[in-house]
């Protein structure tokens, strides 16, 4: 199961992705697990070479509440090599490009991973251009199904 940031791909040309581990605390994995994380309104940002995911919402998860109480919006630091890093930091240098969360999943050794993408904004053409081809192509599929 995996939790996707839709809003992202709909506002940003995504140009690459990378592939991160994440610092949670115990019940914050039980919650994910649960399906209670919300990517909606997060972001990433590079400081002092540790790349930090702002605004995820994952939500307390009940049984362990009393004795783990957290913020459920905490910034959560992300797991990635120096290289990475000074490659992100390089990139973000340039004019209009961002970090932005994509995805949350578990991978095949069931740890928690964050996909994030070096993304540019899209303008409103670009955006009604993206609509109108999903419109075209989900058309022809039904022309063709048939």
């Amino acid at each position: 199961m995996a939790i996707v940031n839709r809003r992202a791909r709909h506002e940003y040309h995504i140009l690459e992705t990378y592939d991160t581990g994440m610092i949670l605390t115990g019940p914050e994995v039980k919650s994910i697990r649960n399906g209670l994380a919300n990517l909606a309104e997060a972001h990433c940002i590079v400081r002092k070479d540790r790349v930090l995911l702002i605004g995820c919402h994952i939500s307390p998860y009940k049984p362990a509440a009393m004795n783990n109480p957290h913020d459920p919006t905490r910034s959560r630091q992300l797991l990635l090599h120096k290289k990475e890093v000074e490659r992100l930091l390089g990139k973000l240098k340039e004019k209009g490009l961002t970090v932005v969360p994509l995805k949350l999943y578990f991978n095949e050794r069931g740890f928690a991973k964050l996909e994030i993408g070096l993304a540019r904004g899209k303008k409103m053409h670009d955006k009604r251009h993206d609509v109108k081809e999903r419109d075209v192509r989900r058309d022809l599929q039904r022309q063709y199904k048939v």
